[in-house]
């Protein structure tokens, strides 16, 4: 185990942002935890902290870029403070009639080096959405960094990918809850 991951699991949980208890995902399925991130993002000193892990994650890998792209809303604080702390540019991109876009004139250069940041990921689609946009531009995806890779790794990019929190919890079809999960209140808390 990493020696970071006490500290990262210690400010998820005092900020509230992993929960338990019966969840309905965005994908639908049902799952006894959840991480709202956007519960850590407004604990600046929080931020400030998961984005050093991430990033000596990333100088660790060696991975040099230029650029980060973030996907709204759950990768843009995040994004925000890496590129911040790594003095590169800061883009991100939002949903436009339901697909990832760049907008507000954002644009990236032919070889232009990328890091995607994300919040957290379960299958991956706002990412692969991402990596997407910056090929189709020509830019080049240096990788793809993560607070939290709920997919325990069996997400793939086609891109290089580091997470601070590596997990899986079991998820489950409405139509197939454990007994104990399914006693408990539902709730969707968004992502």
């Amino acid at each position: 185990m990493d020696p970071s991951q006490p500290e990262i699991l210690g400010i998820f949980t005092r900020t509230r942002a992993l929960l338990t208890g019966h969840f309905v995902l965005r994908s639908g399925l049902h799952s006894g935890h959840y991480f709202q991130c956007a519960q850590v993002c407004q604990h600046m000193d929080a931020v400030e902290r998961l984005a050093e892990l991430l990033l000596a994650k990333v100088r660790g890998a060696g991975w040099k870029f230029s650029t980060v792209l973030a996907p709204a809303m759950g990768g843009l604080v995040i994004g925000q403070e890496v590129a911040r702390q790594a003095r590169a540019r800061y883009i991100f991109c939002e949903k436009e009639n339901n697909i990832l876009v760049l907008r507000r004139g954002f644009a990236i250069a032919p070889g232009e080096a990328v890091l995607v940041v994300e919040d957290v990921v379960t299958r991956g689609g706002r990412v692969v959405e991402c990596l997407s946009i910056v090929r189709r531009a020509g830019g080049a995806v240096v990788g793809v960094a993560m607070l939290v890779d709920r997919s325990a790794g069996s997400a793939r990019f086609g891109a290089p990918a580091a997470s601070l929190l590596e997990l899986s919890f079991p998820t489950y079809p409405a139509d197939a809850l454990p007994e104990a999960l399914a006693r408990l209140p539902v709730e969707k808390p968004g992502s």
